[in-house]
């Protein structure tokens, strides 16, 4: 409800409808006054509209836009340090100084090559010449010095050009020095401008305990909060609330407008904080008060039996439900590699030999033996393997059947959520083919070429894909269009590294349209 009167009122703001379409976050708290009345609290991430303070909204933590403040002053300092160090470079002698050394490279190496064409020409004559006739000491003695000359020349023109390189260079010098004592000042202003912004946002807790953001960052890996940490929407509602003496109830972020490019956002849809520069942050904001269980934490399956598919002596094929762990996470919490190694105590190596997504159900392949074990991967690694998933989709694409190609990778600042990134990414294929289609959702099938983590994820939601996540995706769709994640791995085909027969292995569905 809160949510929905945010975007009612951002609606009313005609001049903040470009901004917002193509993508911003916004959030929402739920508090409890002292007095006992219960009202919400809302707030976007980073700026709106050039401005962090607008009316209706929270203010920031601390406001580094303000014009007389010290982060302003500092940046005008270092955007002027930008200026001088764009000015020299722009300069005309310093221009025509680097374009001067780059003829004289280019014509050096032109000259020298003619030299040593010439060197090279005068040899071969001199040779002919010693092969035509027995020669006369002072003969051979004017070949030995015209060879020594055309060397002494070849010497005199290589130092030439380098003379006239060092020239050059010296008085590019001049101009390069500036330039880096310019830029290694801005570094380091820029470092320190940052350090004591970080400072400035004291972060309270429940309990009234405050820490700043370089305390907070210190001890985890990171060291340093990223760029930006702080003006996230939640942050600075929960800062405002104990402020204000408002007891927190809920909160949630959502996402307005147009998807990035390289991440994957549903307008209207809730999203969880970022883990890179929210997570630290909300671990202490949220100390003092009684904050629901991680439901990801729960170990729902211990104890419960394992569905077998297929086995034989080599492998086991076990059916894996939604919501186990493929292998041991953090929190010791049950998986199916613990559970198979319970299972079979004589085994050897690591059993589980690919892994399938928390959220993810369906077939998933073990070897009881450590060499069976590397052939089933190396199968894995050489695409040897045939793998169909079956999942629904929440939308219908334009064409029936097709694939999907985009790189992908983690995004460092909000793991295990994966981007689109055409740099830094890995090729990542998909073929599908829509099976079923009721109501504007449809079920598909996927066939893999790749193995990405969250790569059917990805691909199925991200506007340049699919452009429809899968139903009950919490990262990159809309959890609560299904009681878990609609995706299933259902067909599993291979050549058996031991018995060289085909084993075709199928688990059936356990949802449907």
């Amino acid at each position: 409800m809160a949510a929905d009167e945010v975007k009612s009122y951002v609606a009313t703001h005609s001049d903040w409808h470009d901004e917002i379409s193509k993508g911003k976050m916004f959030g929402v708290l739920v508090v409890k006054t002292s007095d006992g009345r219960i009202g919400f609290l809302a707030a976007f991430s980073g700026n709106l509209a050039g401005s962090n303070v607008h009316d209706y909204f929270v203010p920031p933590v601390y406001d580094l836009l303000r014009p007389d403040g010290f982060f302003r002053i500092g940046e005008s300092e270092i955007s002027e340090m930008n200026r001088k160090v764009s000015e020299l470079q722009r300069c005309d002698e310093y221009v025509g100084l680097k374009k001067k050394l780059e003829e004289i490279v280019n014509d050096g190496v032109m000259k020298l090559a003619k030299a040593k064409e010439r060197i090279k020409e005068g040899k071969r004559k001199r040779d002919e010449i010693r092969k035509s006739a027995v020669l006369t000491a002072d003969e051979e003695f004017a070949l030995v010095r015209e060879s020594q000359f055309k060397k002494a020349e070849y010497k005199r023109l290589e130092n030439s050009i380098k003379e006239e390189k060092r020239l050059i260079q010296e008085k590019l010098k001049v101009f390069d020095d500036e330039i880096s004592a310019l830029k290694n000042e801005r570094k380091i202003r820029s470092a320190d401008l940052q350090k004591r912004l970080f400072m400035k946002f004291e972060m309270l807790d429940a309990l009234g305990e405050r820490k700043n953001l370089i305390e907070i960052f210190k001890d985890t890996p990171q060291v340093m909060p990223p760029a930006g940490a702080g003006e996230c929407a939640l942050p600075k509602m929960l800062q405002y609330a104990y402020i204000n003496g408002m007891h927190p109830l809920a909160m949630g972020e959502f996402w307005c407008g147009m998807s990035p490019k390289d991440e994957i956002r549903q307008d209207g849809k809730f999203y969880p904080s970022c883990k890179g520069k929210c997570e630290p942050i909300l671990k202490h904001m949220l100390v003092g008060l009684d904050v629901a269980p991680n439901p990801l934490l729960d170990d729902n399956f211990k104890g419960a039996k394992l569905d077998i598919l297929y086995e034989d002596e080599w492998i086991v094929v076990v059916d894996k439900p939604s919501g186990m762990l493929s292998v041991p996470g953090k929190n010791d919490i049950d998986s199916v590699s613990q559970r198979l190694h319970e299972m079979y105590p004589e085994a050897t190596g690591p059993l589980v030999v690919h892994r399938l997504d928390m959220a993810t159900s369906g077939i998933l392949l073990a070897a009881k033996d450590k060499d069976v074990h590397a052939a089933l991967q190396a199968l894995f690694e050489t695409r040897c393997i045939s793998k169909e998933y079956t999942a629904i989709l929440d939308g219908v694409p334009a064409c029936g059947v097709g694939e999907v190609s985009l790189p992908i990778c983690l995004n460092p600042l909000d793991r295990p959520r994966q981007m689109l990134d055409y740099e830094l990414g890995k090729p990542a294929l998909t073929k599908y083919e829509i099976l079923k289609v009721i109501g504007g959702r449809c079920m598909v099938k996927f066939v893999p070429y790749t193995g990405r983590t969250h790569q059917l994820r990805v691909h199925s939601a991200h506007r340049l894909g699919l452009g429809s996540p899968i139903s009950g995706d919490e990262l990159y769709g809309n959890p609560s269009s299904s009681s878990r994640l609609c995706l299933h791995a259902s067909r599993l085909v291979f050549t058996h590294p031991v018995t060289k027969k085909v084993v075709d292995i199928k688990s059936p569905v356990p949802f449907n349209l």
